[in-house]
């Protein structure tokens, strides 16, 4: 049999990071073909190719075995290929028939609701459902929600349907009626690309298996030929990386103490003690709550349940201020975002948080005191720029993240929040961060780390702390500590703790 839709040896690259290079996949007709890998493996960029966001560097796409080019999302629906994500892009003031056909161009000048209701009955019927087509989207659930989403594919007649992640936020019982679906769609001969991080689900609905990691095919196989230790070890069998700078201490004092940390509908059953000159990493898949028990201890958006301690006091942090007073500095994920103010020089940004610092006895800024500071930072952290004068913007990945870092350890905390530190940052930069990171451990400052690069958690840890859907599945030493045995606790695996 004949794959409906190859990739034929394609790269991509963004910038500094190959985030594919020399993939080749089959999708065959009437077959639930997964995709695997960590976070960066590379599986959102072949989506992206695959529906026509992106355009590959080198290689080919092949639609029955002839070449085809994917300009946009129009043409990838022209060839049959559509895609459904974790949350559903329905338009919850149209009623269900109306989301069905809303990519459609060809039904006429004047809309003949009754053939409209009929097509969307017969659909789904087809899908074996049974839905209102007249009752409005904004009161679905979030599984029906994702039943039109495959209605609309199938209107358009797909051949092609990627499925990412759509078992993310549904129910065990919503789950199973969308595997009944899927497989409905497979008997009926569509060749469907299935992306989960729960293994569980991917060996009860996967045909063939295709694992990826660092942008590269590791393996593919039938289903029945894997095992999670296989597919596990497939995923994260990467060497350790050498250049992780981490000397081994023996922590101080209790610095944060977390109970029964929780956000309803986010995370719960959070508990952990924090000790200073202690990196604790935090470790988990997208979406599984690490960010947001950042964002709890740093007043962003604060837990409604749970204690927390900081200095041996009971404390309640309901905003950044409140955080960054107690001596709580935060690191964001995002750092063009939420770290720093692009336009403004290295100066201003490694003052803003302390700006009340420099103010002089008439009110006016101390720019001498505030540019001395700044140069301190600026040698201290090896940030490489004409001047402090220089806009963040114009600084490379890691001089910008330098900053961000400068800026908080002005604030002369005792807890460091890192989220994502080394992430869109060179191999040299990182090695830089990485012994930053060490060396404020080993000056007694408590380290609290967020990351998703393994051999970063596991390089740079005391302990690991893994969460998954928003739930604690353990804290791990560094000495017990594998790969596998966190990737093994991140998809919901027996792993002791």
């Amino acid at each position: 049999m004949e794959p409906v839709l190859a990739i034929r040896r394609v790269s991509k690259r963004f910038d500094g990071t190959q985030a594919l290079d020399d993939v080749s996949l089959e999708l065959y007709p009437g077959e639930v073909h997964t995709l695997l890998g960590e976070n960066g493996a590379g599986k959102s960029t072949l989506i992206k190719i695959m529906t026509g966001i992106h355009q590959p560097d080198t290689g080919e796409l092949l639609l029955d075995d002839k070449p085809i080019s994917i300009a946009n999302s129009a043409q990838a629906q022209h060839y049959g290929i559509a895609a459904i994500y974790q949350e559903p892009m329905v338009f919850p003031d149209l009623n269900v028939a109306e989301n069905i056909f809303i990519s459609h161009q060809n039904r006429g000048a004047i809309m003949r609701w009754g053939n409209l209701y009929r097509d969307a009955d017969a659909i789904l019927k087809r899908l074996g459902v049974t839905l209102d087509v007249r009752s409005p989207a904004r009161g679905l659930t979030l599984a029906a929600q994702q039943t039109v989403e495959i209605a609309k594919a199938l209107s358009l007649k797909t051949r092609v349907l990627i499925m990412d992640e759509p078992t993310a936020s549904l129910s065990a019982h919503e789950v199973a009626q969308l595997f009944k679906l899927t497989r409905n769609l497979r008997d009926q001969g569509v060749a469907i690309l299935f992306i989960s991080h729960r293994l569980e689900e991917v060996f009860e609905i996967s045909d063939r298996i295709t694992i990826f990691r660092d942008g590269k095919r590791i393996s593919t196989g039938l289903a029945h030929e894997y095992t999670i230790e296989r597919a596990i070890r497939d995923m994260v069998g990467r060497e350790m990386e050498s250049f992780f700078h981490k000397t081994l201490s023996q922590p101080g004092d209790v610095v944060l103490s977390v109970r029964g940390l929780a956000r309803q509908g986010v995370f719960e059953g959070v508990n952990f003690d924090l000790r200073a000159g202690e990196v604790l990493g935090f470790a988990g898949l997208v979406g599984s709550g690490r960010t947001d028990v950042a964002l709890a201890l740093f007043g962003i958006a604060p837990p409604d349940a749970g204690e927390i301690y900081f200095q041996g006091k009971r404390v309640n942090i309901t905003s950044p201020e409140m955080a960054t007073q107690l001596g709580i500095a935060y690191v964001p994920e995002d750092r063009r975002q939420h770290g720093l103010v692009m336009p403004f020089p290295i100066v201003s940004n490694i003052s803003l948080p302390t700006l009340r610092r420099y103010i002089n006895r008439i009110g006016l800024i101390d720019f001498d005191r505030e540019r001395r500071t700044a140069n301190e930072f600026r040698n201290r952290l090896k940030i490489r720029s004409e001047s402090i004068a220089t806009p963040a913007g114009k600084l490379s990945g890691g001089n910008q993240q330098k900053v961000v870092l400068s800026k908080w350890l002005n604030t002369r905390p005792k807890l460091l929040i890192l989220d994502e530190p080394t992430r869109g940052i060179d191999v040299g930069a990182k090695s830089e961060v990485h012994a930053m990171i060490n060396d404020l451990a080993q000056q007694g400052l408590a380290i609290l780390m967020i990351s998703s690069d393994l051999p970063e958690v596991l390089g740079m840890s005391d302990r690991i702390l893994v969460m998954r859907e928003g739930r604690q599945m353990g804290i791990f030493s560094r000495a017990e500590t594998t790969q596998e045995v966190i990737m093994t606790a991140a998809m919901g695996q027996e792993a002791a703790s």
